[in-house]
């Protein structure tokens, strides 16, 4: 079993486990991180995005071996510390739209849709449209319009 380290939530941490094993079950299962949720281990429901260096990433979908000692991982705990407050805008976001129904592809929402607003900040321009069609998380309660609604409430506060 190999050791892996990498920073996780704002610290450096180091974890047991064997080269093979997803991303995803090493923060679950090792280190009790459940924000990002398992769905379908093919990267295709995404409920388990987060962010890696800044991006959103699917830990179903990478080995552990795959992840460099200067890699920052971001889940939905450790969203609010990477603006200082108790909850990130998208988050305060989702509770002003009411978003949630059985909450279970949340994390994943959020995290993709931080993302996606920082992307467009990045390049200069406000969050369009099409940028909302980009996404692709599922949510199985359907609630896409509160959903996009949210999105653009909270990239007004970001």
């Amino acid at each position: 079993m190999a050791t892996h380290t990498f920073k996780l939530n704002g610290k450096q941490i180091s974890v047991d486990a064997e080269d093979n094993v997803r991303l995803l079950w090493v923060l679950r299962d090792l280190l009790g991180v459940t924000g990002p949720k398992y769905g379908c281990a093919l990267e295709v429901c995404k409920s388990c995005t987060s962010h890696i260096n800044g991006k959103a990433f699917n830990p179903c979908s990478v080995q552990v071996k795959d992840i460099q000692p200067a890699d920052e991982i971001t889940t939905i705990e450790g969203l609010p510390a990477t603006v200082g407050k108790e909850l990130h805008p998208m988050q305060q976001a989702w509770l002003d739209m009411d978003v949630s129904q059985c909450g279970y592809c949340q994390p994943g929402q959020i995290m993709a849709a931080v993302a996606k607003v920082k992307q467009a900040q990045a390049e200069g321009r406000e969050l369009t449209e099409a940028d909302l069609d980009e996404l692709r998380n599922i949510c199985r309660c359907g609630t896409y319009s509160r959903i996009r609604e949210a999105i653009k409430a909270g990239a007004e506060d970001m």
